[in-house]
């Protein structure tokens, strides 16, 4: 594939936008759309209940009133350092620069002895990591040497 070809790809994936928060399938596919068909779904009350069922046996968690369950996915990783004092400041000065800008991003300042880390996203896909990424680099090009896709656990809300 052409270097040409493959940034005009990643463009169009990163303009797609993130994904939205469904209530359920059913929601999504009955919604209203301009200038597509309607679609209408009969069924009984008991499958529209079993559908999300699944999950219920999972093990969820709550942060500040909004549960969620953890899953691998991807992060971006925006700064680490090791220096107490200094490395703190810096990971919180970066934290609100990223949040002014992408203020619906999950943005995470961690300690983990003796390395601060400030990391943006829970990201299901290594694209969706990469769109953001590149959004990153681009408003912030001073932290484009420490950027990097970090995989790990993230968190999915379910509320």
């Amino acid at each position: 594939m052409k270097p040409q070809h493959f940034l005009l790809l990643l463009l169009f994936l990163c303009q797609g936008g993130g994904l939205q928060a469904q209530t359920s399938i059913f929601d999504a596919l009955t919604r209203p759309e301009r200038g597509k068909g309607a679609v209408t779904i009969l069924q009984p009350p008991a499958i529209r209940a079993l559908v999300d069922s699944h999950l219920a046996g999972l093990k969820t968690e709550s942060d500040g009133g909004r549960d969620y369950m953890t899953a691998p996915g991807y992060t971006i990783q925006v700064f680490t350092g090791n220096s107490q004092r200094r490395s703190k400041d810096e990971a919180f000065s970066k934290k609100d620069q990223i949040n002014r800008i992408y203020s619906e991003a999950s943005i995470y300042v961690d300690y983990t002895a003796p390395f601060w880390r400030l990391r943006v996203g829970d990201f299901l896909t290594y694209e969706e990591a990469l769109c953001m990424m590149y959004k990153l680099t681009g408003s912030f090009p001073t932290f484009r040497n420490e950027i990097k896709i970090i995989r790990e656990n993230v968190r999915i809300f379910l509320n």
